[in-house]
């Protein structure tokens, strides 16, 4: 049996520094890389034997093996699938990024390619997954022969993982490959039965090979010897062999899918909803995906990695596959499973592709179809099925958590902009009075508009009780006309994206001045003109006492029982958007408001009495801050604030 020495190409020495050290993120990904060959060699074999069944030997169960050996510092993974031969394992061993799989599919064409992939699986589109067991490994030994030929064509393939690697002729029996792993001493951890299983459950659970290891069982010790764990000499399957999210659903039990939901997640609770697919076409793929009952305390932290879990052909790949779903649904759980996905080499970063996108897309067109599933249930009537009604309160259960994250879609997602706009849920003035929880859609507001009525009113604030009490509010309540009060966080910035519902504009009732079209009849447009015209006088006092405050003051129609408010030009940021940046530690221009202010009210009418002049300069002082702390901020100088309104009760 000669030895031959070959010289790796490519300046295999630096590209292997590259695997050891660069390119995974974690050590343990090496048996998930080694499992996932061993699997790819099983299928190849399984596709060529269709044609030659007389490759299978005498061995017809295709299966992956992992043993260690403690003394002699070994890890090894064996298969029993196609092999190598010599030539083979010269050109696939000692090439980097020359993939057995790649080239064997290249020699397919039209319906033959088109069964292979039926056939399951061909995993692997570069050559490097082999060369990460240099991660753990000072040496590694293949050991291979290929199926079909003579026991006496086996091959030995050696490498420290340097510039050389040798290979030898050697008698192997059996077909398929051993790949011999010399562990380093800072890699013995891997010599466990218990760490190698929890490693297989994490990353190879769900091969649909059977992975075999040797069972371990307690063995007590004799005259007062501590007891033991021992190696058998039995046989048993490690992994679950069968992918759950490929069974078919009518197999599944309501009982099976949330108990995947829990092993995935984490979550104690079960979930609102799932929904498990088969996707054909250009792109193939299943999905499993799941609605938590619960938000996770981190969930506003957009920072933080979520998404679903990849495989790609039951082989795991990603803990939080981000490029798979978008950001705004980073709550959902699940799984997706493509049968042909660009990975980058290190399979541990997607690359943006076409086929990413279409399953991006179609994943989140699937939670939003689940989502509005949920939502047409949420008041399920009496002759409604057993099923629907008990989904019946899930989607308000899902929006007290999920909400707010949900609006993040709105300014994120312009395609599907309408879906998640009809799923949105508000409190408004008319809803406030019966219960506080979000429960108002815009096509229920949109249903009981008043005839004349040409916009949806919205307010944003920084809690219910402020917003349902600004005095922007006045003159819509006394008309009886709904205005939405919202109160989140993101509400401001979302429904920048949001202008219009269905054709139908939506205003901020404290932006631009008020212009209530139709619904303002006659009377009231003219007296609002002249108090305009007979108040300009005080009106340029007033600007020219608060020119460092505001940017103009005006006469008002959106006042009834309060003296003054603060708004914002239509286009301007809104005081409360300022205010919450400011908060957030980020820049914000400064917005001057608009005073406007009511003539009839008892203070500004205060403002054109006798002897006003004195004390002018402090009552339209007094009169803007009331106003601002009214809409929900502070007096730039509080202490001043509390000085003049002392002045004038003295």
């Amino acid at each position: 049996m000669t030895k031959q020495t070959h010289a790796f190409q490519a300046e295999v020495a630096q590209l292997l520094h590259l695997v050891t050290h660069s390119l995974y993120s974690n050590k343990e990904i090496f048996l998930r890389e080694l499992i996932s060959n061993a699997s790819d060699a099983c299928d190849k074999l399984r596709y060529e034997a269709l044609n030659h069944p007389e490759l299978f030997e005498d061995q017809s169960n295709l299966e992956i093996r992992v043993t260690f050996d403690k003394d002699k510092k070994t890890l090894t993974i064996s298969d029993n699938g196609i092999g190598m031969s010599q030539a083979e394992a010269v050109d696939h061993l000692g090439t980097i990024a020359k993939s057995g799989t790649k080239e064997f599919m290249s020699k397919l064409e039209g319906a033959q390619k088109a069964d292979a992939k039926e056939q399951g699986s061909l995993i692997g589109q570069f050559g490097v997954g082999f060369y990460s067991g240099f991660i753990v490994a000072d040496k590694i030994v293949v050991e291979t022969r290929r199926a079909g030929l003579s026991p006496s064509e086996g091959v030995r393939w050696t490498s420290p993982g340097t510039g050389e690697f040798e290979v030898e002729t050697i008698e192997q029996a059996k077909r398929g490959t051993n790949i011999i792993l010399h562990m380093r001493e800072d890699a013995l951890e891997y010599l466990s039965q218990w760490k190698l299983k929890g490693i297989i459950g994490k990353y190879s659970d769900h091969i649909s090979l059977p992975i075999l290891m040797l069972k371990e069982e307690w063995k007590d010790g004799e005259n007062d010897q501590p007891g033991q764990m021992v190696t058998t000499n039995e046989w048993e399957t490690v992994n679950k062999a069968s992918a759950l999210w490929t069974r078919p659903k009518k197999d599944l039990s309501k009982e099976d899918y949330q108990s995947f939901y829990k092993a995935i997640s984490h979550d104690f609770e079960d979930p609102l909803t799932w929904s498990h697919n088969r996707v054909e076409g250009s792109t193939e793929y299943t999905q499993l995906l799941y609605i938590p009952s619960k938000a996770p305390f981190d969930l506003y932290n957009r920072d933080k990695r979520a998404g679903v879990k990849l495989y790609v052909k039951r082989v795991f790949i990603m803990e939080d596959a981000e490029a798979l779903m978008p950001v705004y649904l980073r709550f959902v759980k699940g799984v997706v499973d493509s049968a042909d996905l660009p990975l980058n080499v290190s399979r541990e970063l997607l690359q943006e592709s076409r086929d990413v996108k279409a399953i991006r897309e179609g994943n989140t067109r699937r939670v939003l179809s689940m989502l509005e599933d949920l939502a047409n249930k949420d008041h399920a009537k009496d002759d409604a099925s057993e099923e629907d009604k008990a989904l019946a309160g899930q989607y308000t259960k899902f929006y007290e958590s999920f909400g707010a994250v949900l609006k993040e879609g709105l300014g994120e997602d312009f395609t599907n902009q309408e879906k998640i706009a009809k799923l949105l849920r508000f409190v408004s003035t008319k809803s406030i009075a019966e219960s506080d929880k979000p429960s108002v859609t815009l096509s229920e507001y949109k249903s009981r508009m008043k005839d004349g009525q040409e916009a949806i009113y919205y307010i944003t604030a920084d809690n219910l009780s402020a917003a349902n009490h600004s005095p922007q509010l006045e003159v819509f309540k006394k008309k009886g006309l709904e205005v939405l009060l919202m109160t989140d966080r993101v509400d401001e910035w979302a429904l920048s994206f949001l202008t219009k519902f269905e054709d139908l504009p939506l205003q901020s009732v404290a932006k631009g001045a008020v212009d209530l079209g139709s619904l303002q009849d006659e009377e009231e447009k003219k007296a609002a003109e002249e108090a305009q015209e007979s108040f300009k006088p005080v009106l340029a006092k007033l600007k020219e006492a608060l020119k460092d405050k505001a940017e103009d003051v005006r006469v008002t129609t959106r006042l009834v029982d309060s003296a003054a408010c603060l708004v914002v030009k239509d286009q301007a940021m809104s005081l409360q958007l300022s205010r919450m940046l400011k908060q957030a530690g980020q820049d914000a221009p400064e917005v001057k408001p608009v005073l406007e202010v009511n003539p009839e009210h008892a203070l500004i009418k205060k403002l054109t009495a006798e002897g006003a002049a004195v004390h002018f300069h402090d009552l339209a002082h007094i009169v803007f801050d009331q106003a601002l702390l009214a809409e929900g901020g502070l007096p730039s100088d509080p202490a001043e604030y509390v000085k003049r309104v002392n002045a004038l009760l003295v």
